[in-house]
């Protein structure tokens, strides 16, 4: 059995979202996969917090004979298990995870509860 690493196209029309799976290389490129490996969202404000990668996995299948896409080759040489962007990319994850931290807003505080 012939095994691919590739992007399998999720999302909406000019929303697009990506998982990168495992998938036999005679399947389609939405058909059945064999292992999801992690996501890619093309849209998210920071570049280096668009790919979460399971490096662990996709070592594991690119030591069993994985040929991995274009795409999903410069992925995985930028934030796979030893990528050359992971630190890069831990500090794009925490800014991003600051910003979608809203605090509480002022009006909401000042509203009384109702008993």
């Amino acid at each position: 059995m012939s095994v691919r690493i590739r992007m399998k196209k999720f999302g909406r029309k000019h929303r697009p979202f990506f998982r990168v799976v495992a998938v036999d290389a005679r399947r389609p490129r939405d058909g059945r996969v064999l292992e999801e490996l992690g996501t890619y969202d093309p849209l998210v404000p920071e570049t280096d917090a668009r790919a979460i990668l399971n490096g662990e996995r996709i070592q594991y299948w690119l030591g069993v004979g994985a040929q991995p896409s274009d795409k999903v080759a410069v992925l995985i040489k930028k934030y796979g298990a030893n990528g050359k962007k992971l630190e890069e990319q831990k500090a794009a994850l925490e800014r991003l995870a600051a910003t979608r931290r809203r605090p509480a807003t002022p009006a909401a505080e000042a509203a009384p509860v109702a008993e």
